[in-house]
């Protein structure tokens, strides 16, 4: 069994969430017997790597458009490579993608995993939407990646008839332990509790909901992560006078393992639908860390279940979210309750061998189809 993934980004260029869910479907199906490669776009120039068992071939982004890549390699490697594949795997949202998928005359099995919706660029995607729309009736299966998101998505509910849910997840056993002595550098940082946002930072990301409650509240908070707007928030916490709110940047793998395992709880106030899972939320899950997110229609509060794993909040409301990490800082005992409750939902439901036995049968339902 052979599977193609198309996206955008990848491993060692990018590392948000998107790519660590790729990278766990390849690992996870590899060790079932499915040999993964991935075909991306690169600023770097044309390579191929080997990583943890899977081919990545990277191509030359040549310009972008609205945050869409666009590469004249990509569709040519794309029909080469389709060629050996037995399943192509697509990663939705990306219209480049689309384009390239017709012009490659891809007439294989194929899947493709509806990450999100498209929230910001409304008028392009009146001009994209008769594209989106031929693109996903060609594939033979579309995978939702929460109930809640299926449920909540006019896309999804247009293609109900070969839509399929299958969550993420992840394999704590590839994530770093982190040395005592990294533990004690990071207490010595950030202190001995603390709250934890981890993420790409990205608009939709609510972080400067979280700085505005921050205002009223003076417990740590750590905030991992770079992005587009990194310099816009580092000056709205400095105008609020924030001085216990750390800007860490970006971190190494084993940094980030050890944030997780200090942090007290995780804050996620992703606020647009953009934020259609969370991986970082469900990293903290995975550490055992209650955690506190907002309602907006996603797999976040698929992940969080709200007075159980948890607190659930409206979005865009900074009191609100204040008065969540109030009832958490201030309640340790629930808070110690909701983490091991995070935690059991994590093993039962979002184990990264679960969701690989799930996209390998998958995978073999589509090969037996005729076509």
């Amino acid at each position: 069994m052979r599977v193609l993934h198309f996206y955008k980004t990848y491993y060692p260029d990018s590392w948000g969430g998107i790519e660590q869910v790729i990278r766990q479907m390849c690992v996870g199906t590899g060790r079932l017997g499915v040999t993964n490669e991935v075909l991306t776009l690169s600023r770097n120039g044309p390579s191929e790597i080997e990583f943890e068992g899977h081919t990545v071939h990277r191509v030359p982004l040549d310009f972008e458009i609205a945050s869409t890549g666009f590469s004249f390699a990509a569709v040519r490697k794309l029909a080469r490579l389709a060629r050996k594949a037995d399943v192509i795997h697509y990663h939705f949202p990306w219209p480049f993608m689309d384009v390239a998928h017709f012009l490659a005359r891809i007439n294989k099995p194929s899947v493709v995993t509806y990450h999100s919706d498209i929230v910001r660029q409304k008028k392009l995607l009146r001009v994209y939407g008769p594209l989106k729309r031929r693109f996903l009736r060609s594939v033979d299966t579309v995978v939702a990646t929460s109930p809640n998101y299926l449920a909540s998505s006019p896309v999804l509910k247009r293609f109900a008839h070969k839509t399929r849910t299958i969550t993420y997840g992840l394999d704590k056993s590839i994530y770093p332990t982190p040395s005592e002595e990294l533990k004690d550098k990071w207490r010595a940082e950030c202190g001995e509790r603390f709250f934890l946002f981890i993420g790409v930072l990205r608009y939709y990301k609510g972080l400067h909901i979280l700085l505005d409650a921050m205002a009223d509240v003076d417990y740590p908070v750590v905030i991992v992560g770079a992005g587009p707007i990194e310099q816009e928030l580092k000056e709205h916490a400095q105008r609020l006078g924030l001085t216990h709110v750390k800007f860490i940047g970006a971190v190494q793998e084993d940094d980030k393992a050890a944030l997780l395992e200090l942090s007290y709880a995780m804050v996620f106030p992703s606020h647009l639908r953009s934020e259609a899972f969370g991986i970082s939320l469900l990293e903290g899950a995975m550490y055992g860390k209650p955690m506190i997110s907002s309602e907006i229609g996603t797999g976040t509060t698929y992940i969080n279940i709200d007075n159980e794993t948890g607190l659930v909040v409206p979005p865009d409301d900074p009191e609100a979210l204040g008065a969540a990490m109030r009832k958490l800082w201030e309640h340790p005992e629930l808070a110690a309750d909701m983490g091991r409750r995070a935690e059991a939902r994590y093993w039962e439901l979002f184990t990264a061998e679960r969701m690989a036995e799930n996209y390998h049968a998958l995978y073999l339902e589509l090969v037996a189809k005729p076509r």
